[in-house]
């Protein structure tokens, strides 16, 4: 299909339907603690996608050739699950650490993000995974403008992350996002500077790197859909859906309780953070 360069009209559908996706983990966190199941969290999000947002959540009954349709409205991966796990009846503990990954359609066009929460009484190690992970992300974003490449993007996540100790998930990936849920390009959150597509103005996709604590290595749950680390080490993903400006990034779905952005990156690059209102 080749890469889509949005239209001034495209990107302010999909500025909308990003902010959107943002202000539904901003309305779920207060949640998201010890005793409260995913299941739970799930029925939070999707009436709120649903009943205040107008809009549709994208995971639901999301069927890709040779996968069963999604069953919920989010995918909620804890401790060695690295994407794409399925809420459920279980309760979060003390110790746990959990992804959130929102997708919302709104007008056509799709919002994609994800957060990390760490569930009170988490391991040092832990911590230091998600830390690790969020800037990774923010180091990938800081190399979004015009006449970089995505090997830029991908060999800054993957230097950062192996010199922590820890390493990439290589078999998924940030893609472009618009009117389909997965567009091109393919975002690897491992490569080399200077190779790969050359990024132009108007591009839209997400970096959302996935990081493990132990080896690389990954295997499916017989739900279909969930992946986990194959040593039953720690993963963690962070998410931010990107529009590539004249000389720079927009942050699309950087939404009001998203953790700040750190302070060097925004620094070492010309970074937009928009500062949405929410819809009424």
């Amino acid at each position: 299909m080749g890469i889509v360069i949005k239209t001034p009209e495209e990107i302010e559908k999909m500025r909308i339907a990003c902010r959107l996706a943002g202000e539904v983990l901003d309305h779920v966190e207060p949640y998201i603690k010890a005793g409260v199941s995913t299941g739970e969290l799930d029925r939070i999000c999707h009436d709120y996608i649903v009943n205040v947002q107008g809009c549709i959540p994208a995971p639901l009954n999301y069927a890709p050739q040779g996968y069963t349709p999604y069953p919920k409205s989010i995918c909620t991966s804890i401790n060695h699950q690295i994407c794409h796990g399925i809420p459920g009846d279980k309760a979060l503990k003390k110790g746990d650490i959990v992804n959130l990954d929102i997708t919302v359609i709104k007008d056509g066009f799709h919002g994609d993000t994800s957060r990390m929460y760490v569930i009170g009484g988490a391991s040092i190690q832990a911590k230091r995974l998600c830390q690790i992970t969020w800037e990774c992300l923010w180091l990938g974003i800081a190399q979004v403008r015009p006449g970089a490449t995505f090997g830029d993007i991908g060999h800054v996540i993957q230097k950062y992350a192996e010199e922590a100790g820890f390493s990439i998930v290589r078999e998924f990936c940030g893609h472009g996002i618009g009117r389909d849920f997965h567009e091109d390009p393919q975002v690897m959150h491992y490569g080399t500077p200077g190779t790969g597509e050359v990024l132009q103005e108007g591009m839209i996709f997400t970096i959302e790197p996935m990081i493990n604590a132990g080896k690389a290595a990954i295997s499916g749950l017989p739900d279909g859909w969930t992946i986990v680390t194959k040593d039953r080490s720690l993963s963690a993903q962070w998410e931010h859906t990107l529009l590539v400006t004249a000389d720079g990034v927009e942050v699309l779905t950087y939404s009001g309780k998203a953790p700040r952005a750190p302070d060097w990156a925004v620094k070492q690059s010309n970074i937009v953070l928009p500062n949405h209102p929410s819809i009424g």
